[in-house]
This record gives structure tokens, sequence and C-alpha cells, in this order.
């Protein structure tokens, strides 16, 4: 008779348990990377009244006998799947869609957390601004003006510094791929104004010097009289400037004696055949450059203070790539079709600032400068475990790794399993209220069930005190 009111008992306490579960479960239903947790019962001790006996050649095997002792909790799970993702449109909330954790840091200590209301601080560090974690990832390094970011150190705190200044860096390459019409007339000798703007097709561009300022690079195209398909090229450096440029052209390190022109051959199909100057200098194989060089006007090099003069002269030299020998793509080319214009890269800019930033699926923190200029700032570690489950929850959305967890595995969004990284989005909490809801029936029905066994075994026990009346 008392077996079953400490079954009860056990029965009244474990439902209970589940039920605070439950509870804590429904209670963060929009909790921001919430993982539900689920409440699993095994039997508790069983009393044996009579062992098992084998079979003899008179009777067969006897069972053993036993009696259940009640209820235990086995476990109290925390079930990682995927949530919903939300969208906020704010650039700096991130979700993991797949395996992985963020990686926070608080002192020495380490915490991970698939919650990604993340935000920028005072001074630019990447943090979870309700409790100033840091978030952990590698910064970009500068080795020979390229952004590398090395995922193979230690992670450190993100830094994006926005607002910061983006030097000016002076254009070395210029990249041209114009179309020259084929019927393009030739310009005769003792031209009008008008013949002469029909034979010539101009193309101009802004380059930069080393302080940032802007320069014009203008090359006139004329077709040369009695030869087919050959065209020559005039280069001239702030043409308008009231102070004429000294300047230098050169192919295949062959300068010119005019330091303006060279000569561009296509064949008959429309296609880049060589290149060459009056001097020499012929290229017909690989890629096809004219070397540039000028000497940086005064009013644009800032006054030394301590003499109060320009701090010249600066000389600035560049490659005009044409494209290769026989290539149409990216290429200087003769067609019958109109003449255009097309200078697809240029590789200086001017002084500018970081005003903005955007994080792609991999991770990766690219900073968006106002001279038109992005330059890759670091990357956001994630951290994955071969027992999820094994993680111990911190509070505040976030876990700590434990003995039977598995230490974590860091590495980039997409490797090794890890998911990739949504930004402008939220991970929701994957509580079903219509699975929990369900259980808490369950859980009410077992408990109530429970209760009645404690109350018909008082009865039984009422019936027993009674029999000496």
């Amino acid at each position: 008779m008392m077996r079953s009111l400490y079954s009860g008992v056990s029965g009244l306490q474990n439902h209970q348990i589940r039920m605070d579960v439950i509870g804590n479960n429904i209670s963060n239903v929009n909790t921001t990377g919430f993982k539900k947790g689920r409440v699993n019962f095994h039997d508790l001790l069983s009393q044996t009244i009579q062992g098992a006996a084998r079979p003899t050649e008179e009777v067969g095997g006897v069972n053993p006998k036993q009696v259940g002792l009640g209820v235990a909790v086995a476990s109290i799970d925390t079930i990682h799947t995927q949530g919903s993702l939300q969208t906020t449109g704010v650039k700096s909330d991130l979700a993991v869609q797949g395996e992985g954790f963020f990686v926070l840091r608080d002192g020495d200590q380490e915490f991970y957390t698939r919650d990604g209301v993340f935000s920028v601080d005072r001074d630019g560090f990447l943090v979870n601004p309700a409790n100033g974690f840091y978030v952990q990832g590698w910064q970009a390094e500068d080795v020979a003006g390229q952004s590398i970011i090395n995922t193979s150190s230690r992670q450190e705190d993100l830094l994006i510094p926005v607002g910061t200044k983006d030097p000016a860096s002076e254009t070395t390459e210029v990249y041209l791929a114009s179309n020259l019409s084929k019927v393009t007339p030739v310009i005769p000798p003792g031209a009008t104004d008008a013949e002469l703007l029909n034979g010539t097709w101009t193309v101009e561009y802004d380059i930069y010097d080393s302080f940032g300022s802007t320069h014009a690079l203008r090359i006139d195209f004329t077709r040369v009289a009695g030869v087919a398909n050959q065209w020559l090229g005039t280069v001239s450096v702030n043409q308008d400037s009231e102070i004429p440029v000294d300047q230098t052209v050169a192919i295949n390190g062959i300068q010119s004696i005019d330091n303006q022109t060279f000569l561009l051959e296509f064949d008959n199909n429309g296609t880049l055949l060589s290149a060459s100057n009056p001097e020499g200098g012929l290229v017909n194989t690989g890629d096809v450059s004219v070397q540039i060089g000028f000497v940086v006007p005064e009013s644009s090099i800032p006054i030394d203070p301590a003499t109060g003069l320009p701090g010249g002269p600066e000389i600035q030299n560049l490659n005009l790539n044409l494209g290769t020998i026989g290539s149409v793509l990216d290429s200087m080319t003769q067609f019958d079709s109109s003449s255009s214009t097309k200078v697809y890269e240029q590789n200086g800019y001017g002084m500018g600032y970081m005003n903005d930033y955007r994080i792609d699926r991999s991770g990766i923190i690219t900073g968006i400068f106002s001279n038109g200029n992005t330059r890759e700032l670091g990357q956001i570690a994630l951290g994955s475990f071969v027992n999820p489950g094994g993680l111990e929850k911190e509070g505040e959305n976030n876990y700590r790794q434990t003995i039977n967890s598995g230490l974590a595995n860091i590495g980039y969004a997409g490797s090794a399993g890890k998911g990739s990284i949504i930004a402008g989005t939220l991970e929701m909490s994957n509580v079903d209220l219509a699975e929990q809801f369900t259980d808490m029936i369950v859980t009410q029905r077992g408990f109530q069930a429970n209760s009645r066994t404690i109350q018909t075994s008082d009865q039984m026990l009422q019936e027993i005190l009674t029999l000496k009346r």
C-alpha cells in the first residue's frame, strides 16, 4: 500500500518538473535564438518479489515478479533544431542558417549563442548590446595593399571603424576596351573642324595621383592614312589645363619621340593584332599596355609647412592596358559598328570616409567608403560542437562549453559543416506552441492521475483503519 503512495509522489514531482520546462519554453516563445527543452522520463527502482527461474524437465521457466517504485527524470534535453528566420532589415542583425554558434568574449571567458542581435559600440567594436560581449572573428590585415583575412589565426574582437578615413591611392593601372568603328573617315590634309571631329574618337577618364587629386587622361584615336586597319593614339594628361603637363609615352619600354603617340593595328576580323610606336616597341603577342608617365602639377601637391612651397615634383607612372592580342573580350576592337568608350577599371581613388558596411553569407565584413572604394574589414567566426546538446545554458541566450559537448571547432561560415550567415535577419525561437500546449495537457493529465493514485491509496489505508471498529 505504501509503495503506491510514494510512486504517486514521484509522479507528481517529476510531472511538475516537466511542467516547469514546458512553462519555460512557452515563456521564451519570442526569445531570439532560444532552443526549447524536452523532458524524458524513465522508471525508478523496481522491487523484486520473486526472481526468475529456469525451465526444468518437469516445469517451464518462471518470470520474475517486480513492483515498480515510481518515475524519475531521465534527461532534460536542449533541442537545437533550426528556428524560423525573421527579416529585420538591420545590417548588424545576423542569423545562422544551419549548424554553428556565434562566439562571444566576456573578459577571459568565451560564450556561444544563436542570438545574432548585434550592433557597433562607440569604439567601433561589434558587440551584443544587451551585455556588451564582444563578437569574435578575424580582423583583416593590409598586406601589400590588399586586405587579407587569416582564418587560421586565433579569433579576436571585430572592429568596424565607421567614419574612418580611407587614404588616397594613385592610379597605376587603367583598362581600356573601346571599339573603334571600321568606317571612321580618314582625316584629310587641311581638314576642317568638322572633318577633324568626325575622324577622331576621344576617350577621356579621370585618374588620381597619390594626393587624391584628379587628372584628365585623354586618348584621341584617328585612322592612319594609307594603311588599312591602323590607328594612331594620341595621349594627353590635363590637356585643358592652363599649365602644360610634362609627360612620356612608351610601348615595350621604347619611348615615343613626341611623348604622345602610339600605333594600334587590327586584323580584318576586328581583333587587336599589334601595338607599337613610330620608334618601334612592337608588341604582337600577349597583353598590350602603353606606359604613361607625367609630372603632377604643383597645384595638386600639398604645401610643405617647413618651406611654404609644394613638396614636389611628383612623377606618376601608369599602364594603359588595351587588352590581349587576338582577344575580343575586354580588349580594343575594330568592328563595323559605332565607336564606344569603355574604361572598365582603374585602380586609383581619392580620399574617402567609411560610411557603411555589409556582411555576406560567409561572414565577411566589407567596408563601403564615400570614394567608391570597398575593403574587407574582417570575418565573423562560428563555433560548432560534436554534441551541442551537451552545452550548458548560462542565461542571456548564451551557452558554455562542457566536458560532454566537446571542444569548440572554430571556423568561418560554410566550413566544416557550419551553416551560412544571413545578415538583416534574426533566428526566432524553435518553440512550437501547438506542441507545447499538447504536452501541457498530457502533463496535466499525468499529474492528475498520480494525484488520484495517492487519493486511492489513502482511501485504502482508511479502510484498513476502520477494520478495528
